[in-house]
């Protein structure tokens, strides 16, 4: 491994958890203040800005950023060697055994490590490297500059990217500098492993209060041991580090300004860049938006109402194929299906898989196999969650239960400590960001109060999670205080980052504007979903600069 602290799994088990995050997970969650950044230096002409947040409380239209300054400027600045440093550019495969690395050179991408500081507010301290990978750009006379991907997450990876992005791209693609990156303690850039018993924490608090308890000493135990691993590290693992860490890209890139195409907690990263680097952001491109506001250690909160009627539209795309996987014959017959699964997990832990890769899965972990799997209408999506759906309806009638490859993978990432970093990357950053309700009955009021309507995803969208065990961020949250220029795409039944949220963005950014796909219960479009109404609009705009002159619909 050529990074600064070595990471224990492969890069195909890195892939493979990455894009099961990326699925699983939404924005939503309490309301965020905002203050002026600690501790920043100020920049050396030509090289770096100072980072800004306004302190207007409602943006104008021409609060834009083309016509922010760049910030008082100073010569010799403790950050002008991060800035300025010369990228080492080679072949992204890191073993024989790195496939990842090896398609990535096969389609002439390159790799390099960015080096940042840990601590912004003493940039002379320790150091850790940021993994990104550049397809360059081929049509060199039309050259737009670098655009920088981010897939969400938090705790995505987006160094295998360019080259699907280039494809997504199509004819503009060849214009652009295509730029992936590993956030922060993220994939291959310098890691964080709380060396957890499980991959993955967003579990429901199940049918009743032992459920709920289990969840408490749960959440308490994996904060505990982030605390006794990573007690130094945690304080700087944050989204606001990650946009430092993305200016000093920036300026490596030698990049005047950068594009940006963020899906999901991207958006949030992308609009937590503007506002912290105003004039520095060429095409922002935001899909799946999350309003700064909606986000927070309760991630899922708010998006209820958006699983249940998605889960009610797979269940009649299941009904309607019940020959196949034998779930009922109507929607109605699919939901009891798995309301039976649900209470004979609450039971006793349903048994599936055999020697020597067993698992036990309860009433906690099923509501979050299903808010997974409810992510995408397509009809390969939901027929992967109707296979787990029959698997999990086998295992409750005591019978044997084999999970397909992807399953087990996804069971495997959930129910064991196999991909602990990636775990423990996204909490740290969730948890980092903004504080959380600390007492364990406020959660448990909320799930009471939400299950009579909504059984299922009630006691998941509302649970205890470890940021209620963490120590409190030494800054606080991002507030959007200045316009920023932007589209935002987003789907009509987006169960993740709700679409109400991408409204409220929307509405806070007075120069943005609003690309929806109607019909769609998907979360992120552009260059995943297949619509070539949105992806034609969105590369337009990469193509020309130029945003539409009012909102625009494209229908599924």
């Amino acid at each position: 491994m050529r990074y600064a602290e070595k990471i224990t799994h492969s890069p195909a088990a890195r892939a493979t958890a990455a894009a099961l995050l990326a699925l699983a997970l939404g924005l939503t969650a309490s309301p965020a203040l905002a203050a002026p950044p600690t501790g920043v230096a100020t920049k050396t002409p030509g090289t770096h800005p100072t980072e800004t947040d306004t302190t207007s409380t409602r943006p104008t239209a021409t609060d834009t950023a083309g016509t922010h300054p760049a910030g008082t400027q100073t010569a010799g600045g403790p950050l002008d060697r991060y800035y300025n440093q010369r990228l080492a550019w080679g072949s992204c495969r890191e073993s024989p055994d790195d496939t990842v690395g090896g398609d990535l050179d096969k389609a002439g991408v390159q790799c390099a490590d960015v080096t940042v500081p840990l601590d912004y507010a003493a940039p002379r301290g320790r150091t850790i490297t940021v993994a990104i990978s550049r397809l360059k750009a081929t049509d060199t006379r039309h050259r737009v500059g670098a655009i920088l991907l981010n897939n969400g997450g938090p705790g995505g990876t987006a160094l295998e990217s360019p080259p699907h992005i280039r494809e997504a791209m199509k004819e503009v693609g060849s214009r652009y500098d295509i730029i992936g990156f590993d956030p922060r303690f993220v994939g291959r850039s310098t890691p964080l492993d709380c060396g957890w018993p499980v991959s993955f924490t967003w579990f429901s608090a199940g049918a009743g209060r032992a459920g709920f308890d289990r969840q408490v000493a749960l959440s308490k135990g994996l904060a505990e041991k982030c605390r006794a691993t990573n007690a130094s590290v945690l304080p700087h693992v944050t989204t606001r580090n990650t946009a430092r860490d993305m200016d000093v890209i920036r300026g490596a890139l030698g990049e005047r300004k950068i594009s940006y195409l963020g899906y999901s907690y991207g958006t949030y990263l992308g609009t937590v860049y503007t506002q912290m680097f105003p004039g520095r952001y060429d095409r922002m491109v935001l899909d799946g938006a999350v309003a700064p506001g909606d986000y927070g250690p309760r991630l899922l909160k708010g998006t209820v109402g958006e699983n249940d009627r998605a889960l009610a539209a797979w269940a009649a795309w299941a009904a309607d194929r019940h020959a196949a996987y034998g779930l009922g014959r109507t929607r109605a017959a699919v939901l009891a299906t798995i309301d039976r699964v649900m209470a004979r997990a609450a039971r006793a832990p349903l048994t599936i898989g055999t020697a020597p890769e067993v698992f036990r899965v309860d009433d906690t972990h099923i509501p979050m196999f299903l808010f997974m799997g409810i992510a995408d209408d397509t009809d390969r999506s939901r027929a992967s969650l109707a296979e787990q759906v029959s698997v999990l309806a086998e295992a409750a009638k005591g019978r044997p239960a084999t999970p397909s490859p992807e399953f087990k993978e996804m069971l495997r990432f959930a129910l064991s400590g196999a991909d602990s970093p990636t775990g423990s990357a996204q909490m740290a950053i969730i948890c980092g960001d903004v504080p959380a309700q600390r007492d364990p009955e406020l959660y448990w009021r909320d799930i009471e109060r939400t299950r009579a309507a909504h059984p299922l995803f009630g006691p998941l969208t509302e649970n205890i999670g470890p940021c209620a065990f963490w120590n409190a961020p030494r800054e606080n949250p991002t507030r959007v205080r200045h316009d920023a220029p932007a589209l935002i795409v987003a789907a009509t039944g987006d169960p993740r980052t709700t679409y109400r949220s991408s409204v409220t963005l929307h509405d806070q950014l007075p120069s943005s504007r609003l690309l929806t796909l109607k019909g769609a219960n998907r979360h992120a479009v552009y260059g995943e979903y297949g619509n070539a109404c949105v992806d034609t609009k969105v590369n337009r705009y990469l193509a020309t600069g130029r945003l539409p002159g009012k909102d625009e619909v494209c229908v599924k």
